[in-house]
């Protein structure tokens, strides 16, 4: 069994939530709830849950709350976070870039069982919190042009500056990443994620499997149906439908 603590202020919605564990994620056992930031606290500290279920509106405050005032103490959390939002684009982005767990209200069945079946698996891993400090650090912020990612790997978590990632490259329902300074990583995530993720931050999708940070581009060859090569000396093709947009934007440089 896992043991997990729900917070959130409106009780018909944990009622809810512990219904749809019960029948969803048996596995999960509710060892607590919570309704406020200060509760909340209260409820990490004595019962140190292994999941939180954290609402991110309460009445006194925030779930981002809970996360700074448990870093005040403790320096992080072992627990597993899984925000519970409504649609919060920037929240929601937030979350993406720092590897985070969320469900969207009215939470489905099948989301859920996804994010149950990652912390199985990541529960025994004694994964960095650092993942949560850049949440932590996004948020305070409020910035909207998130300048670090994290990666989660089968072996931890990973943090990067988005402008060291030089291309990704799709394998399946997975992408690789080709990072400045560092061995290729493979991510269990779609290349598709990562393109609606890192677009306005200078990166084009130029092939169904290949997604690149233009800054890295050396040359553009149009011989041999067309393909570009890299800073890491790669030679990627482009699609026939991405040939026109690429030469627009190079034009631009």
């Amino acid at each position: 069994m896992i043991s997990a603590i729900l917070i959130d202020d409106d009780i018909n919605l944990r009622n809810g939530m512990k219904g749809l564990l019960q029948l969803y994620a048996p596995q999960i056992n509710i060892i607590g709830e919570a309704d406020s930031v200060v509760s909340g606290v209260e409820a990490i500290e004595s019962l140190k849950p292994q999941v939180v279920f954290l609402d991110i509106q309460l009445n006194d405050g925030t779930g981002f709350d809970i996360l700074e005032k448990i870093t005040a103490l403790n320096g992080t959390t072992k627990a597993h976070i899984v925000f519970i939002t409504a649609h919060e684009q920037y929240a929601i982005k937030a979350f993406r870039f720092s590897a985070l767990d969320f469900l969207l209200k009215p939470v489905d069945p099948d989301e859920l069982q996804k994010v149950i079946q990652k912390i199985k698996a990541e529960i025994e891993k004694n994964d960095s919190s650092s993942h949560i400090d850049l949440l932590l650090e996004n948020i305070r912020k409020k910035v909207d042009n998130f300048k670090r990612i994290a990666l989660s790997t089968s072996d931890g978590i990973h943090l990067f500056d988005v402008s060291d990632i030089i291309r990704c490259e799709s394998e399946d329902n997975y992408t690789k990443f080709f990072i400045k300074n560092s061995k290729p990583i493979l991510i269990s995530k779609t290349l598709k994620e990562y393109e609606e993720l890192l677009t306005e931050h200078g990166f084009e999708r130029i092939h169904q499997s290949h997604l690149i940070n233009l800054n890295y581009l050396k040359s553009y060859i149009k011989k041999d149906g067309g393909y570009i090569v890299m800073a890491d000396d790669s030679h990627l093709p482009i699609s026939q439908r991405k040939k026109e947009r690429l030469q627009e934007i190079l034009k631009s440089f």
